[in-house]
């Protein structure tokens, strides 16, 4: 099967103002245009674009054990809050990772998400400190960070 051009542009297009807009769900590629998406309500939805950082964090300690709840809570409050008193939510999860060695570990996880305006110059430095103090105080190969635009309001 080959596609066109002119419709690989329209269908990157598409996924790209899909993002942009939060019409979260998946795309398919097609050799013809994707259809418009129906619009229920013709008013925008209430809120702003703001920028979106995940941060995920191991808790398997490299000479075992298992970082408590505890350290991680003295940890953001620490680390984390000071850079983002505004708020972020923390969760915990379980999942699994292969290493720089190729081995793969499972272990509890915690995720900090946090949302923040486009305008806020200081956030890329803020989350990189935080990536960087959490791996050097538990020993950590690597805090996964993943970044979206979500469109907000309070």
């Amino acid at each position: 099967m080959s596609f066109s051009l002119t419709a690989s542009r329209r269908t990157a297009l598409a996924v790209f103002a899909a993002a942009a807009v939060g019409l979260g769900g998946g795309v398919a590629a097609s050799a013809a245009p994707a259809p418009a998406p129906v619009v229920a309500d013709s008013q925008a939805s209430p809120g702003e674009l703001w920028k979106r950082t995940e941060l995920y964090f191991g808790t398997t300690k490299p000479g075992g054990g298992e970082l408590t709840d505890a350290e991680f809570t003295a940890f953001t409050d620490k680390v984390v809050t000071p850079r983002f008193p505004d708020g972020f939510t923390e969760l915990t999860g379980r999942g699994q990772w292969r290493g720089a060695a190729g081995v793969i570990s499972r272990e509890k996880s915690k995720v900090i998400i946090v949302v923040y305006p486009f305008g806020d110059r200081d956030a890329n430095r803020e989350l990189e400190e935080i990536r960087t103090a959490y791996k050097k105080a538990f020993s950590q190969e690597s805090v996964l960070r993943t970044d979206s635009v979500e469109q907000v309001s309070f």
